[in-house]
């Protein structure tokens, strides 16, 4: 059971990289890195990533906030696959795969969670409980000595934890310990009470690594986001390290930081904003009250699909309340990311497709992606 808020606390790790902010221990490279501007352009290497990366590691699909009661479901395509992510009668979350055993139809359309106490095929009526087990076949002595236990859903690897939902689609090689890793970062967060306020996706005319990249380096917050957050942040002032395979960094103010009790968790999430880069494609963006999910799901090699969702402590009891949460939804979702990181993004896209560009080049506040893209090739 979650710790109840009034004593939460950081963990070791947290905590460690507030302290070396307030030291002013910048997390900067030491040299200029330069990488080969085709593996954001090269259809070939955007296949392989594919197969490499993406059919085999666990992949984040949702946070547990969008399945907040049993026996619900929605369908998921962004990862090229169809799937139904469910919630059981038992409280269990499981990731099935959106076609009916009969005939290969599609069983749920939307997007959008709706009740599953049963799934029905729309075109057969082959019924399915939210488990994924075959329930009922119309006229099923048309299917003599059958088994329905042989037909349940197709079931992908899966694990719900820290309030969040992953997947694999390849079971024998799904290795959700890197996911356990972070179960207690995300608990001090209390991530897994949190309510869902809004989602939201984007289509953005750039590859998945370009959208990724922006939240591995804090060079330009002080320009692209002079409008929106800039002021919130000194320029370059990061500290960051790695839990398994994914960056765990913070950014604030090392003079604010410095005046403060950081044993005081409160305090501490004032003052300092937490980024968490869930290998290989979602963001953790930590804000002091709420907190933003930003799944990255690959469509090309010049296309991606974006999904925002922003996480609150409750449902919102009053309007003030209701458009106290829509200011930060706005700021961060259409100004943020929309119109910065992701236009960004996308100018990148267009400059680097044009192939006047062999190399992009990376600076000393830039350290964070270089290691992101080694793993890639590493795993390629």
């Amino acid at each position: 059971m979650d710790a109840p808020a009034s004593v939460l606390r950081p963990t070791d790790g947290q905590r460690a990289l507030a302290d070396a902010l307030a030291r002013g221990e910048a997390a900067m490279g030491t040299q200029i890195i330069e990488l080969d501007a085709s593996v954001y352009t090269d259809p070939q290497r955007f296949d392989a990533e594919q197969r490499a990366v993406f059919e085999k590691i666990p992949l984040v699909v949702a946070p547990s906030a969008l399945l907040p009661e049993d026996r619900h479901v929605f369908a998921h395509d962004g990862f090229g696959v169809p799937l139904l992510v469910t919630r059981d009668g038992q409280g269990s979350a499981h990731v099935l795969a959106n076609v009916c055993r009969h005939r290969g139809t599609r069983l749920v359309e939307s997007g959008q969670v709706v009740a599953a106490k049963g799934i029905a095929c729309p075109y057969h009526g082959w019924t399915y409980g939210p488990d994924g087990s075959l329930k009922g076949v119309p006229r099923a002595d048309c299917f003599p000595g059958m088994d329905k236990q042989e037909k349940h859903l197709f079931e992908f690897a899966s694990t719900e934890i820290g309030g969040l939902i992953w997947f694999a689609r390849n079971a024998a090689a799904a290795d959700f310990e890197p996911a356990e890793a972070l179960a207690p970062d995300f608990d001090a967060f209390a991530l897994g009470r949190l309510h869902l306020y809004r989602r939201h996706t984007h289509a953005v005319a750039a590859n998945w690594k370009l959208i990724v990249d922006a939240f591995l380096e804090s060079y330009h917050v002080q320009r692209l986001h002079a409008d929106t957050i800039a002021g919130f942040f000194a320029d370059g002032i990061t500290a960051a390290d790695r839990v398994g395979p994914h960056q765990r960094a913070v950014v604030g103010r090392a003079d604010y930081l410095a005046s403060i009790d950081r044993d005081d968790w409160q305090q501490l999430r004032r003052a300092v904003t937490y980024t968490y880069h869930l290998f290989p494609s979602a963001i953790l963006v930590v804000s002091p009250d709420y907190i933003n999910l930003l799944n990255v799901m690959p469509q090309s090699v010049d296309s991606s699909l974006v999904e925002d969702f922003m996480l609150i402590p409750e449902i919102p009891a009053t309007a003030e309340a209701d458009e106290h949460w829509r200011k930060s939804w706005d700021l961060l979702d259409g100004g943020t990311f929309a119109a910065e990181d992701f236009r960004a993004a996308a100018l990148c896209q267009q400059g680097l497709g044009s192939g006047l560009l062999d190399k992009v080049t990376l600076g000393t506040l830039e350290s964070g992606i270089a290691p992101f893209h080694h793993r890639i090739e590493a795993l390629l």
